[in-house]
This record gives structure tokens, C-alpha cells and sequence, in this order.
């Protein structure tokens, strides 16, 4: 039995009291976990480019992913269905194209992210504002063990720590300093993605966004960084060329834009989709622009949002959503 080894061998002294040094050591212990500083030759090379990149790293899973090419994908918390949908279909196109996705196990587009990512070959990483040892949000807890096992966790912050406001802000300069690229799906102006987008942009990494109504507020940070230089995208592929990453065929087909003919639907349900279109409307907007009353639109909407082929959104819209039999 070989002794303990002497407070100046231990390297983890320097960034821990000897209690926090002894929880990392037991941590490390355990398959799949790894403790990466900054002149460990597995730390991540283009966050090690980064201003102000973390003096450490606790990782949970595949370290390689880390120096694989990656591409963040951000959005809102709050976000719609098809938000969601699109954040599912893009970081799935990626992953087939070899490219892993970034996120930050936030409920929402995050996740959203993460789950599509995982439906492909490449993988994906999550950024999270605790300890590696713990989960937050704690609903996300069978999805962070699914990304542990294929793929990473990554934080920078000591084992044990819990969740705190400025954790979140902090941990987002990781996600886009991984990241060759950094896509919002859905921000309000307000949303810590957008800080994640402008922290890309700081870093010297690409920044794209995908449009939305004009009445959706979900839209509008999207909207203000379209204008501010980022690049609107429409499918993977658009991402893929931008930053000269290697296409795969399931990354040129369409996640988003014209419906297809799955989408079609006869009587009267399929007429309230069509006066619908995609911009978010009120029950009394659709009774007028159906000629119907509200009880008949009230219970189309039921029988539609239970399909999955329109969703509610905050304020009493309706919206539809591009249909995809699940």
C-alpha cells in the first residue's frame, strides 16, 4: 500500500484546499472521469485560444470530443415547439456530418440540442453551471447520464458546486470558445444566448441565426443579430459551408422552410392550418379569418396541438409548426 502522496506532490493543491483535493481524487477514480489543466495535452485546443479560457477543466466522458469540430447550438429556455423541432433537426444534420454539438443542458433549444445530437454518429458536449458531479436541471438528469456515455460534461467549476445565477453567464464563454461556430435557434433580445452569440463574435467564431415571424418574440434576438452580421440560415448545409466542414447527405436535406406533403390535411382542419400559415394568431384571428366560431376553432386547435402540428404560445397564440410523425 503505497502512502499518501505529500502536499507539494499533489497538483491538486494548487487549485484546491486539501478536503477539495481529496473529493477530485475520489471523483477521478470513477470510469469516464478526467481533470484537464490548461497544459494538459487533452484540453480543448480553441478554447485554449480564448481570452480568458478556464485554468481547468472537470470532464464527464470522451475527452477527444473536445478537440473534435464542434458547433454550438443555443436558445431560449422558453422555447416553442418548433423551435425545438429545429434545434433537434439541426444539431442531428451536424452530428451525421461528423460535426458534434455544443450546449448547455438547459431546458428548451438546449436540450432540444442535445437529444438531436445524440440521434447521430458525432455526439455532443454540455457545458454545465455546476460541479461535474451534479445535474441541474435536475429533469435533465437521464439525458446528461445519455451524453456522459456518448459524448462529454464539461465544467469549469470545483465538484459540489451548486447552481448559481452567475455560474450560467460565466460558463457561456465555454460553449462558444469550443465551438468553430455558434448557431441561436430562438432568443428573446434578452437571452443569455444572445451574451453566448456576442461572446462567439469576441472570440473570432462565426455566429448564425435562424429567422422567425416578426410577431414572435422568440424571433426577435435572432432578428438583431441577423441584422448585426450573422449569417440567417436555413439547413445544416448552410452552416456546414460557412465554415468548410464537409457535407453528409443527411445534413442536405431541409430541416426547416416549405412544408412537406406530410404535412397536408383534409376538411376543415386542414383549411384552419392553411389560413394559419406560420404567424403566431389569436383564437378571435383565426374566427375571423375562418368564419367560424369559437367553440368550432377552440376544438380543431385541441385536436391539432394534440397532433403535434400547431403549438400554444405565451399570450393566447396559436402557431404552426412544421409536422413531423414522431
Amino acid at each position: 500500500m503505497h502512502p499518501d502522496p505529500a502536499p507539494h506532490s499533489d497538483p491538486l493543491l494548487k487549485w484546491f484546499s486539501p478536503e477539495q483535493a481529496e473529493t477530485t481524487r475520489h471523483w477521478l477514480a470513477a470510469p469516464g472521469n478526467h481533470f484537464l489543466p490548461l497544459d494538459d495535452p487533452s484540453y480543448p485546443p480553441l478554447l485554449r485560444e480564448i481570452a480568458d479560457p478556464p485554468p481547468y477543466l472537470f470532464v464527464k466522458g470522451n475527452t477527444a470530443l473536445l478537440s473534435r469540430p464542434l458547433v454550438a447550438i443555443v436558445g431560449s429556455r422558453n422555447a416553442t415547439r418548433q423551435g425545438c423541432l429545429d434545434a433537434e433537426a439541426f444539431a442531428e444534420s451536424l452530428s451525421a456530418a461528423g460535426i458534434a454539438v455544443v450546449s448547455g443542458l438547459a431546458v428548451g433549444i438546449d436540450a432540444a440540442a442535445h437529444r438531436g445530437a445524440l440521434r447521430a454518429a458525432s455526439g455532443t458536449v454540455a457545458v454545465i453551471g455546476t460541479g461535474a458531479d451534479r445535474v441541474y436541471p435536475a429533469a435533465n438528469r437521464d439525458l446528461a447520464r445519455e451524453i456522459a456515455g456518448a459524448g462529454a460534461i464539461v465544467s469549469e467549476f470545483p465538484l459540489g458546486a451548486s447552481a448559481q445565477k452567475w455560474h450560467f453567464p460565466k460558463r457561456n464563454r465555454i460553449i462558444s470558445g469550443l465551438s468553430a461556430g455558434c448557431l441561436v435557434v430562438e432568443a428573446t433580445v434578452t437571452s443569455g444566448s444572445i451574451i453566448t452569440a456576442q461572446l462567439a463574435l469576441e472570440q473570432g467564431r462565426e455566429v448564425f441565426a435562424i429567422p422567425g415571424s416578426i410577431h414572435s418574440p422568440f424571433s426577435k434576438g435572432c432578428h438583431r443579430l441577423i441584422r448585426e452580421g450573422a449569417k440567417l440560415v436555413e439547413t445544416a448545409r448552410d452552416i456546414l459551408e460557412e465554415l468548410r466542414f464537409p457535407p453528409a447527405d443527411r445534413a442536405l436535406a431541409p430541416e426547416t422552410g416549405a412544408l412537406s406533403g406530410a404535412d397536408t390535411l383534409a376538411g376543415p382542419e386542414g383549411s384552419l392550418l392553411t389560413e394559419m400559415a406560420h404567424s403566431p394568431l389569436t383564437l378571435d384571428q383565426l374566427c375571423l379569418r375562418t368564419g367560424l366560431t369559437a367553440g368550432q376553432v377552440s376544438l380543431m386547435l385541441t385536436s391539432l396541438e394534440l397532433d403535434g402540428r400547431i403549438a400554444a404560445l405565451p399570450g393566447g397564440l396559436y402557431q404552426r409548426v412544421n409536422f413531423r410523425r414522431m
